[in-house]
């Protein structure tokens, strides 16, 4: 399980669901961490957090949507002027398509350098991994953060 700063929970629980009709245009933003917010790195190998979205799209697993062209998910890369931050072999860092939902893991330990700043930048996407358009250009989010090692345990 990836570490999700306490704040976050308190992200989670202010959260709420965007309404989506036929005329809104698709949206995406980052409820979580807050641009330029200080994040500790998650203790786990990947240094993972986990990021909060919002969208007025229903985020479900890849495949879920059926008829519903306001349905989706989120793919995410740190970095996205680069792929230095990519999981080996793919293009992006995560993606939200097989679980759905609000929460996406943020793989820090990719990066060269997990401490420091850093973008994190998310795609609207539809159920087949295409990106969601809005005249032309791809739904997107992006947020500024500044990363940290967890402080050592102390007695």
């Amino acid at each position: 399980m990836f570490r999700i700063i306490a704040t976050a929970g308190l992200a989670l629980a202010l959260l709420s669901p965007l309404p989506a009709a036929a005329q809104d245009k698709p949206a995406v933003e980052i409820v979580w961490p807050p641009a330029g917010s200080v994040v500790t790195l998650g203790e786990d190998t990947e240094k993972a957090i986990g990021v909060v979205v919002r969208s007025n799209f229903a985020l479900l697993p890849a495949g879920q949507c059926g008829d519903n062209r306001q349905c989706g998910h989120v793919h995410m890369k740190i970095d996205p002027d680069g792929d230095t931050c990519n999981i080996p072999g793919r293009p992006y860092n995560s993606m939200n398509s097989d679980f759905g939902g609000d929460l996406i893991k943020a793989r820090f330990g990719h990066c060269p350098d997990a401490t420091g700043q850093h973008v994190i930048g998310i795609l609207l996407a539809d159920d087949r991994h295409r990106p969601i358009l809005v005249d032309g250009k791809p739904v997107t989010a992006l947020v500024k953060v500044i990363t940290k090692q967890a402080e050592p345990a102390t007695r």
